[in-house]
């Protein structure tokens, strides 16, 4: 369960980390799965060359094409992962945060994230919220870092209490990624720190937190896995990519 201080520290920063939240044996077990996964190409995937984003193979046809970039629908590839994210100790953390009634979204992260070394590409300065289609963008991420995390091998960046951060449509490119020469975004940007995760860490971010992450520069695959929930008055809007998948009431 989390502390007073720990809820107020996420409500104020808009992140939270939480170490050592699950052992070495879970983790190591879910990238065990996940190298299974990957050497069957079992879909669906995502790949680097389908977002385009600095780094990325131009096309899945191009050289490093077939970089997976994750692994998607974790929820439905194996118990082992539907029952740590709809389970406690996670389920009452998320009731602290979002309320008794807090439901998983299967259409949102819900994934396996493969960052690997040689096409492993740039996330720019988003929010996630940014094309998710809900009554409120007042959502809670769960990022489990499956090994260490540092910048070398691409670990998130965020800009703390950046959730709360009113921003103008002007401070945003076409693809809603913060614009670096933009004055005004020079100064948010002042504030961004680096997130280092070890092994068996949990990140619990908001939906509207703006976040970035580099690209894997060591020649080991970082894996993760990331998780999305609303509280039970947050509903997805009808008939969007948001209600595409059904969801789940821990």
């Amino acid at each position: 369960m989390l502390t007073p201080a720990q809820i107020l520290e996420f409500r104020n920063n808009g992140y939270l980390v939480l170490s050592g939240f699950s052992t070495a044996q879970f983790c190591d077990a879910v990238v065990v799965f996940a190298r299974n996964e990957l050497r069957r190409h079992a879909m669906p995937i995502e790949y680097e060359a389908d977002v385009q984003y600095p780094g990325a193979p131009v096309s899945r046809t191009a050289l490093g094409g077939a970089t997976v970039r994750r692994l998607l629908m974790a929820s439905a590839r194996t118990p082992m992962l539907r029952d740590w994210a709809t389970g406690n100790p996670l389920k009452e953390i998320l009731q602290q945060l979002l309320g008794q009634a807090v439901f998983l979204s299967q259409a949102h992260h819900n994934c396996i994230m493969t960052k690997q070394p040689a096409f492993s590409s740039m996330t720019g300065w988003h929010r996630d919220s940014r094309y998710w289609h809900f009554a409120r963008a007042d959502l809670v991420s769960a990022w489990l870092a499956l090994g260490n995390e540092r910048a070398e091998n691409g670990c998130l960046w965020v800009i703390p209490g950046s959730h709360r951060a009113v921003i103008n449509t002007d401070q945003l490119d076409e693809k809603q990624f913060l614009k670096g020469d933009f004055p005004k975004n020079k100064t948010l940007l002042q504030h961004a720190i680096e997130v280092p995760l070890a092994q068996g860490d949990l990140l619990l971010f908001h939906s509207n937190l703006f976040h970035a992450a580099g690209r894997n520069t060591t020649e080991k695959t970082k894996f993760s896995v990331v998780f999305t929930y609303r509280s039970a008055d947050n509903s997805p809007n009808p008939n969007s990519r948001s209600d595409s998948q059904p969801e789940i009431l821990l």
